[in-house]
């Protein structure tokens, strides 16, 4: 299979000449890479491994965990076995062409900036429309908030990681770092609230 050099994400993957392509997305790549690191796994096992890592910093419906497998297989990228007995469930497994292109993604840099979508900011923006209290309000709420997901990353952090893991609890430390910005970017704006209230 040869992996397109095109966009990083997404990107098609064409598994021959005469064969269609397979769209990469994020989500394709984020099943690859919880196979990878997990070995051997079913949908449900994605749904509960990314909850409780990735989808702090990406946040995606989980439903995909039982159609991107799937698909996944069926272009070559993942194995699927499934269960004899039992509740017949499926396993997928990382095949040379899945960890290929998996590679490939990691080793193509993004070339987009982290893009911020956050609707207390857009509340934030148009706030000439509430009073000062109001505008107090919605800063405080959001301490809350944050300070909340600090506690949970606080969580996280008294779990050390098995030796070689350390890699994948990087990413936390930028979650720590965020949520302590936003959380004195909305005391100034508490104590310190910007004049304009209609």
């Amino acid at each position: 299979m040869n992996v397109d050099p095109g966009d990083p994400l997404p990107h098609a993957l064409s598994a021959g000449e005469d064969e269609p392509a397979t769209r990469l997305s994020a989500t394709s790549y984020l099943v690859l890479g919880l196979i990878g690191l997990r070995g051997p796994s079913t949908p449900y096992d994605l749904k509960r491994a990314a909850g409780r890592s990735i989808s702090y910093f990406w946040p995606f419906p989980h439903s995909q965990l039982y159609s991107e497998p799937k698909r996944l297989a069926a272009s070559g990228l993942l194995a699927q076995q499934g269960e004899e007995g039992g509740r017949r469930r499926l396993l997928y497994s990382l095949t040379d062409s899945g960890r290929d292109a998996l590679e490939h993604w990691l080793r193509t840099a993004p070339q987009e900036i982290f893009e911020m979508r956050d609707t207390a900011v857009m509340q934030l923006f148009f706030s000439e429309f509430l009073s000062t209290e109001e505008l107090e309000a919605l800063a405080r709420q959001q301490i809350d908030l944050y300070r909340e997901r600090l506690a949970v990353y606080a969580d996280i952090l008294r779990t050390r990681p098995e030796e070689g893991r350390e890699r994948r609890m990087a990413p936390l430390r930028l979650g720590i770092a965020l949520a302590e910005t936003y959380v004195a970017f909305w005391q100034d704006i508490a104590e310190n609230p910007p004049p304009g209230a209609r």
